[in-house]
């Protein structure tokens, strides 16, 4: 990989900071997932500190197109590069986009924009925008040149909620760097654990039940996990509280590695063995101003709270949690996140009973019309261990306002590791068929005409051959 730009990006961020300090009026547009939400919350409290008058709104990309832009300063963040943001500005316009997607215009290009323009993207300085900085991420960057240390915070759960993370087991790149400013702040602390979701709050013996994209024994099976636990000398109780994975010690966590490293090394082919410590352990970042067992003191728990708001559309709980609120506003996320969860299990159960599975030579799929398009990716995500894990799943469902199919793929990291990227083959792949899509390895989507959706999948079939687990 080519040497990072930082002192070019430090620069842009100088006139960014100029932008900011001489405007009184600003929006912000950012984008309506965990990342956007976060990347919005932190430039909100960052123009709180300076009393300027602004507003913010999250938005899909596919409204864009429509905005008028009649604010002093308009602010993208976490979109923007992909669009065509150039086109709506006119002669007293002054726009800001700090994203990290793949930007559609050059860095220096012929300057027919209206007004003052700066776009500052991690791809323009030889960064990786999917695993070296987050949305949230580039607008701490901005924050940190007036001094505002104690956001980094956001940037960090930005980049995990945005799955930055996912790959390496732990934070890369500019992430480290923010990360480093979060821990020397005693705002964050991390460290090598078990990738088990649900750290603080889920009991031991039911986090594992959810445990990894490979089939197990103990996969969705919680007597299982018990009964390990209890082979292992492992207590799921301290007096009559049960045990989290915060709880255990070092000596138990090793336990439960080793013994996952057996199962799972009799489940998967011989070629990737090599990878299965990196399923099995990576980094954990705790928000150390939170409670512990709270539900927002673990990095990924809190994105997954987040989330709950963004797919239900209503961003503004979390947007208002993010910027301090711990009253009424926790009590609204809180809710969601349960009616969230209790969602999932409705939609999953659907699958599985219904048996939707569709298996195809490279990759599976459910057609899931019942099934929210925002949590389309989710249930497919959840539902990988039901089907044959060593295949992506797909599964899709028509749009809200009935413009086509919204698909989601989710598959085991293993593939990732073998260098597989799931982001690029759907685009490439979708634009054949008029549909436009990408994401990361592992997770990714795209938006595909009706009637195309039958050769899309057939296509993309013929387009794995030979490149999935075997």
């Amino acid at each position: 990989m080519e040497t990072a730009n930082y002192e070019l990006m430090k620069k842009a961020y100088s006139k960014a900071h100029d932008m900011v300090k001489n405007s009184e009026d600003v929006k912000i547009y950012s984008h309506i997932d965990c990342d956007g939400i976060t990347a919005g919350s932190l430039l909100s409290l960052m123009l709180d500190e300076f009393e300027k008058d602004h507003e913010v709104e999250f938005i899909n990309l596919d409204k864009i197109d429509g905005l008028e832009l009649e604010n002093e300063l308009t602010i993208f963040s976490d979109l923007g590069s992909g669009q065509n943001i150039d086109k709506l500005g006119n002669s007293s316009s002054k726009i800001l986009i700090l994203d990290h997607h793949p930007p559609l215009r050059p860095q220096v290009y012929d300057n027919h924009v209206s007004g003052e323009f700066l776009e500052i993207n991690p791809h323009y300085y030889k960064l990786d925008g999917s695993q070296e900085v987050s949305g949230g991420g580039m607008s701490y960057l901005l924050a940190r040149t007036f001094g505002f240390y104690d956001l980094s915070w956001l940037g960090i759960l930005s980049a995990v909620g945005d799955m930055q993370n996912s790959l390496n087991g732990k934070l890369v790149g500019l992430n480290r760097n923010i990360l480093s400013d979060s821990v020397q702040h005693k705002l964050v602390s991390s460290g090598n654990d078990l990738s088990i979701y649900g750290r603080q709050t889920r009991p031991i013996f039911v986090a594992l039940s959810y445990f990894g994209d490979v089939n197990l024994p103990i996969t969705n099976n919680r007597n299982e996990c018990i009964h390990m636990l209890k082979e292992l000398g492992i207590p799921t109780k301290k007096g009559k509280k049960a045990r989290t994975l915060s709880d255990l010690n070092q000596e138990e966590k090793g336990k439960i590695f080793s013994e996952l490293v057996k199962m799972l090394s009799r489940e998967v082919p011989k070629r990737y063995i090599k990878h299965v410590p990196k399923l099995i352990a990576g980094e954990y970042y705790d928000f150390l101003d939170e409670k512990k067992y709270s539900p927002l003191r673990d990095a990924s728990e809190f994105s997954t709270a987040v989330n709950a708001c963004s797919r239900h559309n209503h961003p503004e709980i979390a947007f208002n949690v993010l910027k301090g609120d711990r009253g009424s506003y926790l009590d609204e996320m809180e809710y969601l996140t349960k009616e969230h969860r209790i969602y999932l299990a409705k939609k999953m159960d659907w699958v599985r009973e219904e048996d939707r599975i569709t298996q195809l030579q490279n990759l599976q799929y459910f057609e899931g019309s019942e099934i929210k398009s925002e949590v389309i990716g989710t249930v497919a995500g959840m539902i990988l261990s039901y089907g044959d894990w060593r295949k992506p799943i797909i599964g899709f469902t028509p749009v809200a306002d009935g413009e086509g199919m919204k698909l989601s793929l989710r598959c085991s990291r293993l593939l990732a590791y073998e260098g597989i990227h799931f982001g690029n083959i759907i685009r490439k792949v979708a634009g054949k068929f008029g549909g436009n899509g990408g994401g990361h390895s592992v997770a990714c989507g795209a938006y595909i005409p009706e009637d195309k959706m039958e050769k899309f999948l057939v296509t993309l079939d013929e387009y794995l051959h030979g490149k999935i687990l075997t």
